[in-house]
């Protein structure tokens, strides 16, 4: 078994390619100014979209 300090066995990796980091930022910043901050509207209307298909579904099966 391996006692080195985490720092010796390089467990946290860097970014390869520093580029591809800014990138991959870049790409999530512009997802967040276009489509926001996942709030609590969006997940309980989400909740109430999937339970009224479940509910449809539901009706369906039980009138036929």
């Amino acid at each position: 078994m391996n006692n080195e300090p985490l720092q010796d066995q390089n467990l946290i990796s860097e970014p390869i390619d520093p580029y591809s980091a800014k990138a991959n930022f870049d790409v999530k910043e512009e997802m967040l100014h276009k489509y926001g901050f996942p709030s609590l509207w969006r997940e309980v209307s989400n909740l109430l979209i999937l339970v009224g298909i479940i509910a449809g579904v539901v009706l369906l099966f039980r009138l036929f």
